[in-house]
Order: C-alpha cells, then structure tokens, then sequence
C-alpha cells in the first residue's frame, strides 16, 4: 500500500510538471545552485512560455525548477540490459516528465530495503537519480553476526585464515612468506576486540652465500642481502661452471639454489694413440694444451688381447681426473661386448661384434 500511494504521489506530480507555469508555479522547486545540483546541466530557468520561444515550453522540471523545455524530447529507451534490473516504462512515451519504474529481480533488494524504484525524463532527456544497485535481499529480522575489525594494513599484510565473527578464531600467515612475530592465532572477543595485538611479519634476509674455488662472485660484498637480490657467478680461466650461473635471495631467507662449483680441465692421459673427442678422431698433441674441459667425453681405442682387432671404451672427465680404460692398459675386463674391427694397419677398417668370455 505504501509503495501504491508513492507512486500516485509521483504520477500526480508528473502531471502537474507538464502543466503551464501559471498553474504550477507554486508547487515547483526553486532551481538548486552550485554544488546542490549535482552534476546535471538544467536548461534556461523561465517564469512563462514568452521566454522559451516557440518549440520550448516553460515546464517545472525537477531540482531544476522553471525552465525551457521542448515537452516533445524523449529520454533513452530502451534502456540496456542489466543481469540484476527490470525496467517498466509506465508513461505512454519516454518523452518529458515520463516515469520509469525499475524493479530488482527474484531475490535482490534495494539499499533500502524495498525492491522498486521511480526515475523521471528529466529537460536534459535523461532519466533522474542513478542507476540503482540490487544487493541479497535479507530475511526478516535477520542481522549480520558482529565482528572484530581487521585494519587495513593487516589485511594487506597477512593472508588471514579462519572468520573474523565474534566468538571465532583466525589465524595468520605471511603474504610475502616471511616468518610470523607474534601470536599466529587471535581471537575475536564478546566486545568486538581481539584477544591479542596483531602480529608483524619479520623481514628476512638471506645470508652471504659460500664462496667457490676457482671462481669469482659477480655482486656487491654485503653482510645480507635483501629478497630478490641476484648474485652471479664466473669461473676462472680453465675451470668450467658446475651448477647455476645465478641464484637468488628467497622471501623465506633462503637461496634459490646451491652455489655452483668451477670443475678443472683434464689432461687427455694418451700420447702414441689417437682418441675420439665430440665424435672427432684426434690426436691429443693437436688439442690445445693437451686437455679437454669438465664433462667432456674421450674415446680411447683399446687393443683385443687375442684378436687382431680395436674396440672402443669411453671415459668422462671430472674436475680435472680422466681415467684411462683398464683395455687401453693391456687389461680388458671379461664378459664386457666391444666392437672390435680386424686390421693389420692402425686405421679402423671393418666393424665386426665379438663378446669378451
């Protein structure tokens, strides 16, 4: 019922906007100044139709008072569409002082409670008040538990587990992952106050890594470095790199990853024979120095003991030890299959598969 006599209310005064000023003078609001009007631009203010001219109309046009309107202008319509809105236009056009009602959906409320509001064409041809927003509507006498409040600084600071509702916990967790000062649990009191202060999350700090033999440090020398802080590493001439070439300061206090290590070269332990270096056959005179770095795999062909043939063994080096094949000493071991080639001639000619017994 009271929703039926606002809107009466409303229609009886739409009517008497559209009248002339002599018959509407008195009702009508004087035009609002300044910053009372919002942000709406209101068209000429007037006291009769002589001073609109002859499309224009002397009309009460809202918080605008008397002004120069054409009755004749239509607001928009339709208006788009809104997932949470009902629009119902109730004057026959949307032109001048045509009222608009609009309804929150099933199960959505206004901010004041009630579930339909009026707006109004207005001179400027658009419709009066804002576009209105429809939240859950909430059952009778229903009211939110009360809460401990959660400053905005913690909210920011922590990720806050659990439900800040009066007589409930939560608990507290670090969002850049440092460590917790404080109590980690608090609890919301009877009074809307927190049983504890709220903690601080300690800042922490990753320690000087350890040094590396052979190796260079490419960072400015700190005591502790600060999260996401890089430091690089060099080997030095001679020494290839083991590990990652960069590690960084952790949130946690940590480094990502262990420091690397400088691994030596490997004098090729042959001189009278020739081997296989990435899938080459050279001669260890014509490598450079004799040596090849960390990781690098050597071929050595070994002599069969009783066959007039060569088979293959590999060795790898590491950190600057290669170890010769026990076969390339003159000491095959047993039940090991080698590709063995017969020859009467250094050279490698025919490949042929023999087992060792």
């Amino acid at each position: 019922m009271m929703m039926d006599s606002a809107l009466l209310l409303l229609l009886l005064w739409a009517l008497i906007g559209t009248t002339s000023p002599q018959a509407s003078a008195g009702p009508c609001v004087e035009r609002l100044q300044g910053g009372e009007r919002k942000t709406r631009a209101c068209p000429r203010t007037c006291k009769s139709d002589a001073e609109c001219g002859s499309k224009r109309q002397c009309l009460c046009d809202g918080e605008c008072g008397l002004s120069c309107v054409a009755p004749g202008r239509t607001c928009p319509w339709p208006l788009h569409s809104n997932e949470n809105l009902v629009f119902r236009l109730v004057s026959a056009t949307p032109s001048f002082s045509a009222l608009l009602e609009v309804h929150c959906k099933p199960g959505l409320t206004l901010p004041d409670g009630l579930d339909v509001t009026v707006r109004r064409c207005q001179g400027d041809r658009q419709w009066s008040g804002d576009e209105p927003i429809c939240a859950e509507a909430q059952s009778p006498g229903h009211t939110p538990p009360p809460t401990c409040p959660l400053p905005e600084e913690v909210i920011n600071t922590f990720s806050i587990h659990g439900d800040a509702s009066v007589g409930t916990s939560i608990r507290y967790s670090c969002l850049s992952g440092a460590d917790v000062v404080g109590s980690r649990e608090n609890f919301c009191q009877d009074n809307q106050t927190w049983m504890h202060p709220h903690p601080v999350c300690k800042k922490l700090f990753c320690q000087p890594p350890k040094e590396v033999q052979q190796g260079y440090v490419v960072a400015v020398q700190k005591t502790e470095y600060e999260v996401a802080f890089d430091i690089h590493y060099l080997c030095k001439k001679n020494y290839r790199l083991d590990g990652p070439q960069k590690i960084t300061c952790l949130s946690n206090g940590s480094w990502s990853a262990s420091p690397p290590h400088c691994r030596a070269r490997c004098v090729i332990p042959a001189e009278r024979s020739r081997v296989v270096i990435g899938g080459v056959k050279r001669w260890p005179f014509d490598v450079t120095d004799a040596m090849v770095p960390h990781g690098e795999n050597v071929t050595f062909y070994c002599k069969h003991p009783k066959k007039q043939c060569s088979f293959t063994a590999a060795q790898a080096c590491f950190d600057g030890k290669l170890q010769t094949p026990e076969c390339y000493l003159g000491k095959p071991k047993q039940a090991v299959p080698v590709i063995c080639t017969r020859t009467s001639q250094p050279l490698l000619r025919q490949r042929l598969l023999y087992f060792l017994f």
